[in-house]
């Protein structure tokens, strides 16, 4: 089933200089970039896109993070593509990802970790109405 998700590519991706190589992963598997932009966000598209957690503990210093500087936001689409890439971003935390995934093998944080994508259908729909309205 072909579907759209919602990745990002935080700042510390960015800063790293590591957009391609994640890039590169998306694509070598097969899914396809139906928008792309390099942009900063601020505090309140931040509180929009992470809602479910705002009120949690770890958000402000994530809403700092993911507000530091510019990253870049895409919709990737493919078979099955929000499982596709979570499968590919690995853990959470990039120290307990397994080798071989995007966090795995390139972070070594539980907040910097690299990457985001959607959850679900339904979160990857909401995610991507908050980014790319136009799509």
């Amino acid at each position: 089933m072909t579907q759209r998700t919602l990745v990002l590519l935080k700042p510390d991706t960015v800063r790293r200089g590591l957009v391609g190589e994640v890039l590169s992963r998306f694509e070598a598997k097969g899914l396809t970039i139906v928008a792309m932009e390099h942009r900063t966000i601020d505090a309140a598209t931040a509180d929009e896109h992470y809602a479910e957690h705002v009120e949690r503990d770890f958000y402000p210093p994530l809403r700092a993070f993911v507000t530091s500087g510019p990253l870049v936001a895409l919709v990737l689409e493919g078979d099955e593509a929000v499982e596709v890439v979570r499968a590919l971003n690995g853990a959470t935390d990039g120290r307990k990802a397994a080798p071989g995934t995007i966090r795995g093998d390139l972070s070594l944080s539980n907040r910097e970790n690299l990457v985001h994508g959607s959850d679900s259908p339904e979160s990857a729909d909401r995610e991507i109405k908050i980014w790319f309205p136009h799509l």
